[in-house]
């Protein structure tokens, strides 16, 4: 029987080097709570997410997959709010039963969860293991300078509206895999002509399982950008609560819609724009910015490596709406995803 306090050193060592390496953690997991050093003149941002065995990763996701998208969750909302991020939290319950596969899982959600931590430098700090459901719990702290957060009541009429990245990619992975909610989705077995089935089907999954926080993009937008929010529930979701939250509308405009080639080769026209519009899952960022920021906005996200599109404009008119290339407009079959449907 492998104890609680043997989980946590296990987590501990695997987790010290990036602790180490930081310098800003006086003193990190092992003890009732962490001390840490935040910088001078910088406000703190924080964002938690759970992640619950069923809901958002399937019952036999590799436990590396399960430990990387739980910590790209929350780096995605630090990246909404053009926080640099720094350190995290992490609180585990796990079933019980055999010991072996316990410490199986938790040395394969460490390498996905360090794995990802490295890249942006974020120190896990400490946390909690518990015997339950399998459900992931973590919360990440960042930084940000005063007055350049990104938030969601700040967009104005006449904003246009951007997103990184393509959208629908993950959503397709889970209605390639017949998952409830995507069922009626039309996604056809791969057979695209300008895409090798395999290939397609494995970037459609891999978008899914191991989404790529847009940290860069967010630090990347400050002082440029006006409102943001990350795209995980889908855009209309989202960009909704943007809207209700400045107090405007928005109009999309569908044929701009940034698509992968993989999406491309799995869906047809009103298939392609439902997975984009109400897929979630993507973790791209969506934000409004003045239509005379375009060019500064386009060179500082290619100078961060980030591909962005701007696919609609804030409206006075409540409401997202959706226009087609002839001007019709458009309504999808799905607004997003809805965490008690």
């Amino acid at each position: 029987m492998t104890a609680e306090f043997d989980l946590i050193a296990l987590i501990r060592a695997r987790a010290a080097a990036l602790a180490d390496e930081r310098g800003d953690v006086v003193l990190g997991i092992g003890d009732d709570a962490a001390l840490l050093a935040p910088p001078p003149g910088r406000q703190l941002v924080a964002a938690t997410d759970t992640l619950n065995s069923g809901v958002h990763f399937a019952a036999d996701a590799r436990a590396a997959d399960i430990g990387w998208k739980a910590l790209a969750a929350n780096l995605s909302d630090l990246a909404a709010m053009g926080a640099e991020p720094a350190w995290c939290t992490l609180s585990l319950s796990l079933p019980a039963g055999d010991a072996a596969a316990r410490v199986a899982f938790v040395e394969g959600f460490a390498d996905g969860f360090l794995e990802l931590a490295a890249r942006h430098r974020v120190a896990l700090v400490g946390g909690d293991t518990t015997r339950g459901p399998l459900s992931v719990c973590v919360t990440v702290l960042g930084f940000v300078e005063p007055g350049w957060a990104l938030r969601r009541d700040a967009a104005r009429v006449d904003d246009e509206i951007w997103v990184t990245g393509t959208l629908g990619d993950a959503g397709a992975a889970l209605a390639l895999d017949g998952i409830d909610g995507y069922r009626e989705f039309a996604v056809r077995r791969i057979d695209g002509a300008d895409a090798d089935p395999a290939v397609a089907s494995a970037r459609l999954h891999e978008r899914l399982r191991r989404p790529q926080p847009r940290v860069a993009a967010g630090r990347a937008l400050r002082g440029l950008a006006r409102a943001g929010i990350d795209v995980s529930d889908g855009l209309l979701a989202d960009l909704g609560h943007l809207c209700v939250a400045s107090g405007v509308g928005a109009t999309i405009d569908a044929a701009a819609l940034p698509a992968s080639r993989a999406l491309a080769a799995a869906c047809a026209d009103d298939a392609r724009r439902a997975l984009q519009l109400g897929g979630g899952d993507d973790y791209e960022l969506c934000f409004t910015a003045s239509p005379n920021q375009r060019d500064p906005i386009a060179r500082s996200l290619a100078a961060s490596g980030t591909p962005a599109k701007v696919i609609g404009r804030i409206q006075a008119e409540p409401g997202v709406r959706v226009r087609l290339a002839d001007g019709a407009a458009w309504t999808p079959p799905r607004r997003g995803y809805q965490h008690f449907a």
